[in-house]
């Protein structure tokens, strides 16, 4: 079950009655965070997914989650029986076939399907672009969703949205890489086009309060943040955020292709996903029409605002859902196994014990302090004296008896805890960056799988030197430290 039940900054709605929802495209970054603020709201909610298994564990006993693809009709067909309300979320951008040809296909299929079984409405997230300009492949093959859509005669809302700002999104995550890794940014022509930011939080209100739309108002809206901005400018934004300082030099040889290229080497984001988003990001995406401000109960944030949330919402946890966890309707993993799509740095492994949760989990509850960290502690001890030698908090604070979300461990602190299952660390030496360790424990009577995770979420170019110059100190210490909890684990049981 999901841990997460509520977003930031999302304001109450209530629903208006018990309709049953078929969402689609769950397992993705705008699905995901739709699922949980739905849910929040007491819908009644169906989820179609191809693979089921990604998305049970995620959602709420009264979810019910189905097999089924976009592009297998009877399948389609089964999920729509007595809905009302159909959310169309998917696109086909990781396919490495044509897209275009999935998504008309996805489209058509999901029209006749939800006209079959009378849904009430359907709503659906296209992106923005003039019509009267050539669009890019991407944007033209979104806006010919939305008119497939229509062609069902049921009432479509088509919400038309630039880029999305939000942690974990995939345009968002271009920018934090492009910002955090390079001082200097050689930028193509693309860095200049237009474009209106919305936060995440104003496109799931927008989302959400589709739902109360009259039959008559049910249309295209186009809906973006309050302040218009090129690339550029966004990528300004987060460096002020971030106090980083960047320089931007025009070039203006830079092909979609070349840019694709050199954002795979820089980005999280691989060659095919990026010459798509690039040769839609060339393309001016700003409301020209601003209806939706009156139709809707949401007042949009500002570029400023919008990133000084997503960031503040990392402080306080793990992006909820991610770009790069979603599944193209082409039914691939757009991410790639031992790959971190944000800027973080990730070093996560697990080891087996033949033990319940409850005692796999103890010395993990005792970690720090006076027990120490059950590998290496002299190499501890060494990094708490650089740190009181730098003005940090050193190891001087030790642990309590019992532990509380809050306590310090150490230097360490206590973000959250939950006996026999869960302990996050964050770091609060002094650091280019921000770090946490993480520690959970599942399994049965018989045994259990300890996952530790750490991560670093450096600044800037020294942050990444930082990660990398002690990188094989971290492998050393982490794997050590793993199998002297395990063998703690196992001794407490054997004196016992």
């Amino acid at each position: 079950m999901t841990t997460n039940k509520h977003l930031p900054d999302d304001r109450a709605h209530q629903p208006s009655d018990p309709s049953l929802i078929l969402l689609t495209g769950a397992t993705g970054y705008i699905g995901g965070r739709l699922l949980l603020a739905l849910e929040t709201q007491g819908h009644r909610l169906r989820c179609l997914a191809r693979r089921p298994q990604y998305l049970e564990s995620r959602v709420s006993p009264p979810t019910q989650v189905v097999a089924g693809d976009l592009l297998d009709y009877e399948s389609l067909r089964q999920a729509m029986d007595g809905v009302e309300i159909a959310y169309y979320l998917v696109h086909s951008m990781g396919s490495s076939s044509s897209f275009e040809t999935a998504d008309r296909l996805a489209a058509k299929n999901f029209a006749q399907a939800a006209g079959e079984a009378s849904v009430r409405k359907i709503i659906y997230l296209g992106g923005l672009g003039d019509e009267s300009e050539t669009l890019s492949p991407h944007l033209r093959s979104r806006q010919e969703v939305g008119e497939v859509l229509r062609e069902s005669e049921i009432p479509v809302v088509e919400l038309r949205a630039s880029i999305v700002i939000g942690s974990g999104s995939l345009s968002f995550e271009m920018i934090r890489s492009l910002v955090e890794r390079l001082p200097i940014m050689i930028t193509p022509r693309w860095v200049a086009a237009a474009a209106q930011p919305i936060f995440i939080g104003d496109v799931i209100d927008y989302l959400t309060t589709s739902i109360d739309l009259a039959d008559a108002d049910c249309k295209t809206y186009e809906i973006g943040g309050a302040d218009q901005v090129s690339y550029g400018g966004i990528m300004a934004t987060y460096a002020e955020a971030r106090q980083l300082r960047i320089r931007m030099i025009p070039v203006p040889m830079l092909t979609p292709y070349l840019s694709s290229l050199w954002l795979g080497l820089v980005t999280p984001l691989y060659a095919r996903v990026g010459r798509k988003l690039i040769t839609s990001i060339v393309h001016s995406t700003v409301v020209r029409n601003n209806e939706a401000l009156s139709k809707f109960p949401v007042k949009p944030r500002g570029i400023k605002e919008s990133i000084r949330l997503a960031l503040n919402n990392e402080e306080k946890e793990f992006a909820a859902t991610r770009w790069s966890d979603s599944i193209s309707s082409s039914g691939q993993l757009i991410s790639r196994e031992g790959t971190k799509f944000t800027s973080r740095l990730v070093d996560s492994r697990t080891i087996a014990v033949p033990l319940p949760p409850s005692d796999a989990f103890r010395p993990i509850e005792n970690i720090g302090g006076e027990t120490g960290w059950y590998a290496y502690n002299w190499m501890w001890n060494l990094r708490g004296l650089a740190d009181l030698l730098l003005g940090g908090v050193g190891m001087r604070r030790g642990r309590p008896r019992q532990l509380r979300n809050g306590d310090t461990i150490d230097f360490w602190r206590v973000e959250l805890f939950e006996r026999g299952h869960l302990l996050r660390l964050s770091a609060e030496m002094k650091l280019p960056g921000r770090a946490w360790l993480e520690f959970e424990v599942t399994g049965d009577l018989n045994s259990s799988t300890i996952r530790q995770t750490a991560v670093f979420d450096p600044i800037g170019f020294w942050g990444r030197l930082y990660w990398y110059a002690l990188y094989p100190a971290h492998l050393l210490i982490f794997a050590a430290m793993l199998r002297g909890i395990r063998r703690a684990a196992q001794t407490n049981v054997v004196q016992n």
